[in-house]
């Protein structure tokens, strides 16, 4: 390709990411790290981790993370084998109501599983039509076990991550392996122990990452929760001194410090595919059938599984449809009111709009990058490519909270960049932060395309006088399209339910977006939480079928969307 071409992508990338994602950084680690005579000082970082309360919801945050995704681990693992493996009834359907977590924001479900678990929720109403407990008793089953609440709630919404990377690492493995240890008499547990486990480590650490990222730095369950203990919703809180508070800044670099450890740690010491990839020629391979009762115990671990997890979803499609749902096991008086006052309430309208808007512009911008990088990282021969590899993909190690109070500090009065203050309008902003934080899912779908396509192809238009870059638009690009879509529609997805970034950004009611409205509504008295509910199930529906479209255009290769 032509290295003039290289070069300018190379050029134009780095400006990009020096300004709206590696300056907004270094902006949080300059407010928790300086002086107000600008000099560097530790003493806002040991006043932070010296104040109780500060390093109490660090800890929080911390363990949060840590049992989230453990306990997002346990679901995923067990579910990748057996639909790797073995053949069971549903096998097809489960493998799509598997991945349903991924069209629901975490904070949305958790208002759902509040209805649901809630002191006068359908759960103790339950409990009292069966006798097991007298009338009018109640239980607040998530006031007294929020912590452990919190981290079901993202263990359930993310363990899709992890399935889609186990999946994809249990795919490439070769069979011959296992039938050599079967064949010495390793069978059983003690050959997954031993010889898949080792194989798939990568796989898992690198999801095991993300979940623990997200876990790490999520604000919108634990504010839905009620749950101000852990450090993003204390930063949260501490928006308002943003201008002259420097915990909030300090606060935000600590995490950002634990996160990108957990990048790290993810990416390269334990997430680097050491092992080489084999052909699976060699063994036949595939699923196998089971005993008719085997099959039918995986169909119900299945089931229970998925029922788990998409009980807060059915939560919120509960809450949507009734006037009132309260003390009672259903909703009563159900009506479709609350869906068409949703599409008509002043307050979600323009934020259908605005979402629709943002992710689609951050969408584009996406493609634009993601597919110039790729083809620079595959296609040539430039020095740094490597670095401008691992450039593209460090946003999956910085959290949105910390970009989105880096966008705040770089917009500040006085700044260079205060023409873009979101407390005028955050669309530039938030178009910007969605794209930085997504583009690393776009580059990597195209990087797969480009690898998949024979350079061959373009050498011989080239060949024939076409120019490198013509070539590749008119060659490689058609042929790569599946990736590409999947990529642009992931990217769009995520970006429609971003969390951090939005209720950060957006502080103005004409700017909201669709979570910031679903938040915002949540907060009302009286009919809020029915109208937030109904906004939640029409953002099912529009991703439900991004995510479905997904799955058919790569399969089990999805998965490798989600590697860090």
């Amino acid at each position: 390709m032509s290295q003039n071409f290289a070069r300018l992508v190379f050029a134009l990338t780095l400006g990009f990411f020096a300004v709206f994602f590696l300056w907004p950084v270094l902006q949080v680690l300059q407010g928790g790290f300086r002086d107000a005579d600008g000099h560097l000082t530790f003493a806002y970082l040991q006043a932070l981790l010296g104040n109780p309360l500060y390093r109490h919801g660090l800890g929080n945050s911390f363990a949060l993370a840590l049992l989230s995704t453990v306990l997002a681990l346990l679901l995923a693992v067990p579910l990748a084998v057996a639909s790797d493996r073995w053949m069971f009834p549903g096998k097809g359907l489960f493998g799509a109501l598997l991945l349903v977590p991924l069209v629901l924001p975490p904070f949305v479900g958790a208002i759902g599983l509040r209805q649901i678990l809630g002191q006068y929720g359908a759960f103790n109403s339950l409990l009292i039509a069966l006798g097991v407990e007298p009338a009018g008793w109640s239980h607040d089953w998530l006031g007294q076990h929020q912590f452990l609440g919190i981290a079901l709630v993202n263990a359930f919404s993310l363990y899709p991550i992890l399935y889609l990377n186990a999946l994809a690492a249990l795919a490439g493995l070769d069979p011959a392996l296992e039938e050599a240890a079967a064949s010495l008499g390793c069978t059983g547990w003690r050959r997954f122990r031993r010889i898949t486990l080792p194989l798939i480590r990568p796989g898992l650490f690198a999801g095991g990452a993300l979940v623990f990222i997200w876990a790490f730095t999520d604000l919108g369950v634990p504010l839905v929760f009620d749950y101000d203990r852990v450090a993003p919703v204390q930063i949260f809180h501490g928006l308002n001194e943003i201008g002259g508070n420097p915990f909030p800044y300090a606060l935000v670099a600590v995490m950002l410090a634990g996160s990108v450890a957990a990048y790290a740690l993810g990416k390269g010491l334990c997430g680097r595919d050491t092992f080489a990839h084999m052909a699976r020629a060699t063994s036949t391979g595939g699923a196998r059938a089971l005993t008719p009762a085997r099959a039918w115990w995986c169909t119900a671990g299945f089931t229970a599984v998925v029922l788990l997890a998409l009980l807060p979803h059915l939560g919120v499609i509960g809450v949507a449809f009734p006037r009132e749902w309260y003390g009672t096991v259903l909703p009563s008086d159900p009506t479709l009111a609350n869906f068409r006052l949703a599409l008509g309430h002043p307050l979600t309208v323009p934020a259908i709009a605005n979402s629709l808007r943002y992710a689609a512009a951050s969408t584009l911008l996406d493609l634009l990058l993601g597919v110039a990088l790729a083809y620079v990282i595959v296609r040539s021969r430039l020095a740094g490519r490597e670095a401008l590899d691992f450039l593209a993909m460090l946003p999956l190690a910085v959290p949105g909270l910390v970009l989105a109070f880096g966008y705040l500090a770089m917009s500040q009065e006085g700044r260079c960049l205060a023409f873009l203050n979101p407390v005028r309008n955050p669309t530039l902003l938030l178009i910007l932060a969605y794209s930085v934080r997504r583009l690393p899912y776009v580059v990597r779908a195209a990087v797969a395309g480009f690898q998949q396509t024979s350079v061959t192809l373009e050498e011989a238009a080239q060949n024939l006088g076409c120019p490198p870059v013509r070539a590749a638009c008119r060659i490689t690009l058609p042929l790569i399209a599946a990736n590409l879509i999947a990529g642009g529609l992931l990217a769009f997805c995520f970006a429609m339910l971003e969390v951090s970034d939005s209720l950060v950004l957006a502080q103005k009611q004409q700017f909201y977006p669709i979570t910031k409205a679903i938040y915002e509504l949540f907060q009302l008295i009286g009919e809020g939480r029915f109208l937030a509910a109904a906004l939640g199930v029409w953002a099912m529906a529009f991703l439900g079928l991004t995510v479905a479209g997904l799955a058919v255009l790569l399969g089990k290769k999805l998965g490798a969307l989600f590697r860090v």
